[in-house]
């Protein structure tokens, strides 16, 4: 005992004053206390405590003992007393491992939700994300207790112009308060969810039936066209929507069939809600089939130009030919761009056609001329889609257009008013390469006096809704006469389409157009045709007139 308290005496009994003065001053009332306890029980000494050596080194000492009566009726303790540092030592290393081996794994488990969290939901607006959505829809496609389900497809409305025209900010804070709107509006079980850009997608489940579902649909859409405000402006949105619903469990493709729904909401104008149908998804099947069949005639070389006459007011000599797009179907003969030219724009095959086109009337023109043919202008029309493509130019000075013998035509979905810079600088490099510009269908409404000085074209078409009626209506002959009077003083050509009567070539021919084309003055024909009308009226094109 005096080794283990440090003690210098000698005799054999250790005094309790060694044992008090050596324990803890933190440890001394409890060890006291437990003493006491045994003592006034008569029952088992159990302790353990510090004690703090001469040295000023603290050790840790654990005490047992029981109590015991003598023959002579003297009562005491009997037991004993060992240092147990080193087991208290090593218990509190492994407690404080175990510590930090807790709070590594709650990191941990902290981290890893934070990084499901992020995995599953969108950054910006905090809403689940495809990845959450899919695995949602799975699971309430094998829920049991799911009577009906439905999926919305939206689409906000002018979204890409609030960013152009307010920058990336403003987009931000459409697409947050958008968020916040169509969670708003939805149940507690229903889901909304961001799946990229401005599509959000919400799952509505156990609805009473389609007049409870339509008052969902036409709650977000009024919440989401109220304006926005973002620091002093107030911008407008809204939201296209595809809805597909289902009351059985056979209905699997909910997401594909509001999303087809979305795509006809977006086609027919903004702001709209569109339902899907069995009568919806045939049709856009069959377009989607006529889509690739067209894209398989331009691989076979089944688009082919038809040509078009324009003359001269006064003299009716050829002095120019349109080159029209024509589907030389092998099934369905030549088709008019009637049936094809809308789904091409829908589909984005138009440059292709443009370019197929050009390609065949230089092809044709250069076997005319080995006939001897005198060949005019040919216009070839040129779509937004080809305009911006940043090949163009190299595509067009790879086939060496001869100056002169080619004009584009600007076809009426592009607006002048809206050319930048950029598409400005292009038109003027195709001029240099001696392509002619005209501007189709002028005065639809979508051509302007600001984008034809702007644009500097050679020629402008009046489009035919101005000339049907220009015979019998004064107004119509005073419009016609202002826009002629406006294209002489920009020293610009006009031509008249929609020429049907000779009545109507008369009129215009007096009101001082320069050129005439329609139906009363010769109609699309193809390349063999138009060869032999050019024979006809001989190698200089001015022999012989072609009216009647």
């Amino acid at each position: 005992m005096h080794r283990l308290y440090g003690s210098r005496q000698t005799n054999r009994e250790v005094s309790t004053r060694i044992w008090s003065n050596a324990i803890h001053p933190d440890d001394r009332e409890q060890a006291e206390r437990d003493f006491e306890k045994a003592v006034a029980t008569r029952g088992a000494y159990n302790s353990q405590f510090r004690i703090i050596l001469p040295s000023g080194e603290i050790r840790y000492l654990r005490s047992r003992a029981h109590f015991y009566v003598d023959e002579e009726g003297t009562p005491s303790f009997i037991g004993a007393e060992w240092d147990v540092t080193s087991d208290v030592l090593l218990n509190a290393e492994l407690g404080k491992q175990k510590m930090m081996a807790e709070a590594r794994a709650l990191a941990l488990e902290e981290s890893n939700a934070r990084i499901e969290h992020v995995a599953n939901h969108d950054y910006l607006t905090g809403m689940p994300n495809r990845r959450l959505l899919d695995r949602r829809l799975a699971a309430l496609l094998a829920d049991k207790s799911v009577s009906t389900l439905a999926v919305l497809h939206l689409d906000l409305d002018q979204f890409k112009q609030i960013n152009d025209s307010h920058g990336h900010a403003a987009g931000d804070a459409v697409l947050r308060t958008a968020s916040l709107r169509i969670a708003a509006a939805i149940p507690s079980d229903g889901m909304a969810a961001r799946v990229g850009g401005d599509d959000f997608v919400i799952v509505l489940v156990n609805f009473a039936g389609l007049d409870a579902l339509k008052a969902i649909v036409e709650d977000v859409q009024r919440r989401l066209r109220k304006k926005i405000r973002f620091g002093q402006e107030m911008l407008q949105s809204g939201a296209s929507i595809g809805v597909s619903w289902s009351s059985d469990k056979r209905a699997r493709n909910l997401l594909a069939e509001s999303d087809l729904a979305l795509y006809q909401a977006k086609k027919l104008g903004r702001n709209r809600v569109e339902f899907f149908s069995r009568q919806l998804q045939d049709d856009l099947r069959g377009k989607r089939r006529l889509a690739e069949d067209l894209a398989q005639a331009l691989e076979q070389g089944e688009i082919i130009p038809y040509y078009q006459v324009q003359l001269d007011a006064r003299t009716r000599e050829i002095t120019g030919l349109e080159a029209l797009a024509r589907w030389n179907h092998p099934e369905r003969g030549v088709l008019a761009p009637g049936a094809f030219l809308r789904i091409a724009d829908e589909y984005g095959l138009s440059a292709e056609i443009d370019a197929a086109v050009l390609q065949r009337a230089l092809e044709d023109r250069v076997a005319w001329q080995v006939l001897g043919y005198h060949v005019p202008r040919i216009a070839v029309n040129i779509s937004p889609g080809r305009l911006a493509d940043p090949a163009l130019l190299d595509k067009l000075r790879r086939l060496a257009i001869p100056p002169g013998a080619i004009v584009f035509e600007l076809v009426e979905t592009i607006f002048l008013d809206d050319c930048d810079e950029k598409f400005l600088a292009n038109i003027d490099l195709i001029k240099q390469m001696g392509i002619d510009i005209e501007i189709d269908d002028f005065g639809s409404g979508h051509a302007s006096l600001i984008g034809l000085v702007r644009l500097k074209p050679k020629r402008l078409k009046i489009d035919r809704q101005l000339v049907t009626d220009v015979v019998e209506s004064a107004e119509q002959r005073r419009v016609v006469g202002s826009i002629v009077e406006i294209a002489k003083a920009l020293d610009v050509e006009v031509i008249a389409e929609g020429v049907e009567t000779e009545a109507h070539a008369v009129t215009l021919s007096w009101l001082g157009c320069d050129s005439l084309q329609g139906f009363a003055l010769g109609y699309p024909s193809n390349a063999a045709d138009t060869g032999r009308l050019l024979a006809s009226t001989g190698h200089d094109g001015k022999s012989r007139s072609v009216a009647g």
